[in-house]
């Protein structure tokens, strides 16, 4: 059976979409009259048409429905039972509609791997091959249970930095609205009492008036000229060289680059890791981890080490070279390479390193928020002292 998304129109005149199998079009047409629908537009949830809903998956969608899966696969229901039982269990229609195209092309004669394949977006690389390795291997339903692990665990990894990073983009905003305010309303009203009086203003208040007047005459195009440069950042980050040396620069900055490697390198590993227990080869599996890498500086390092290990340098060797990579891990990786379970102490490495950079980000925010209280205490400290400074400069001229 084919899968075909639609839009109708219900008896009140609502219009409504959704998902439905169907042998044909003309079958498909038949079923939503049945149920009362007028039919408006009717397509086949072919990946290479344009579909009603878009193709991709939250970190939580995604996770989600690899676990189901396992767990209908496991309990012994045929792969194409078990999308169909995954799709009747979802309340959104694009994953619907996604699951239920999934199925269609298992119907047709495609691996799992193959199936998945069709929806990138929703189902990187990295999935498609572990996947892939758990039919090989007759274990694919462990497999889907590790890709859902790896998923939660991205999961909440990502809701612990969007946590931890939330005081302090709050911290920064307040501290930028308090600071635009006294500039643009507060100093502008006081300082126009002394000018009136003609008493003479200290330079530091003559600056921070040249500030507010800068801000009240210019605020609006500094706005848009910043708007403009980040978009040419941007933008300038298509071309590949001039990536690759803003990649590096940032790996140089100071502390902040520490970090960024811990991150890229976590996910790195986690990554090859996962891939490996799921059988897949090592050099292929490195392949794919490099893939996740953001930062082309190193990612291009990784696929360096994925070349020497292809002409048969072991994967300790070919990471010795990094100086990003920690001794610990190479250590760990040349243990596991010593006594046959790599899979093994690439796990370890793993979590290593997920608390090396859990604690590298929990430094960088114990150092981040005095500084900026401090910043802001300065600013504000400032403001007062421009605008108290006449205030005494006036007092000493009437004794």
């Amino acid at each position: 059976m084919a899968v075909f998304e639609y839009r109708a129109l219900t008896d009140g005149g609502r219009k409504r979409k959704g998902v439905l199998e169907a042998d044909n079009e003309r079958h498909a047409r038949q079923q939503l009259r049945q149920k009362g629908l007028v039919p408006l537009q009717l397509k086949s949830a072919k990946v290479s048409r344009k579909t009603f809903f878009p193709s991709n998956l939250s970190i939580r969608e995604r996770a989600l429905v690899i676990r189901q899966l396992a767990t209908l696969i496991e309990a012994g229901l045929p792969i194409d039972d078990a999308l169909s039982g995954v799709a009747s269990q979802s309340g959104k229609g694009r994953v619907r509609s996604m699951l239920l195209a999934i199925r269609a092309r298992v119907l047709e004669g495609f691996s799992l791997a193959q199936a998945l394949s069709a929806y990138p977006k929703a189902f990187p690389t990295l999935f498609q091959a572990s996947v892939q390795a758990g039919e090989e291997s007759g274990k694919l339903p462990a497999v889907l249970l590790a890709l859902a692990e790896s998923s939660e665990r991205e999961q909440r990894t990502q809701q612990k930095l969007q946590s931890a990073l939330l005081y302090p983009a709050l911290l920064t905003l307040v501290a930028i609205a308090i600071v635009s305010f006294l500039l643009g309303s507060v100093m502008p009203d006081i300082v126009a009492v002394f000018q009136r009086q003609n008493a003479p203003l200290p330079p530091l208040t003559q600056a921070l008036i040249g500030v507010s007047h800068g801000l009240s005459d210019w605020g609006i195009w500094c706005l848009l000229a910043l708007l403009m440069c980040l978009m040419g950042l941007s933008l300038s980050r298509r071309n590949s060289a001039i990536r690759l040396s803003q990649d590096r620069f940032l790996l140089r900055f100071p502390w902040l680059g520490r970090l960024l490697a811990t991150f890229a390198i976590t996910r790195y590993v986690s990554t090859l890791s996962m891939l490996t227990r799921s059988g897949v080869p090592l050099v292929y599996a490195m392949e794919i981890s490099a893939k996740v890498i953001a930062n082309l500086a190193l990612k291009q390092r990784f696929q360096t080490a994925q070349q020497h290990v292809r002409e048969g340098m072991s994967l300790s060797q070919a990471l010795s070279d990094m100086p990003h990579v920690p001794p610990l891990m190479r250590q760990l990786i040349s243990s596991g390479e010593r006594s046959g379970d790599l899979a093994g102490m690439l796990d370890k490495a793993a979590r290593q390193q997920s608390e090396l950079s859990q604690h590298r980000m929990n430094n960088f925010l114990t150092l981040f928020e005095p500084l900026m209280l401090l910043v802001m205490g300065c600013a504000v400290l400032l403001i007062v002292m421009a605008i108290l400074l006449p205030i005494m400069n006036m007092n000493q001229l009437l004794r």
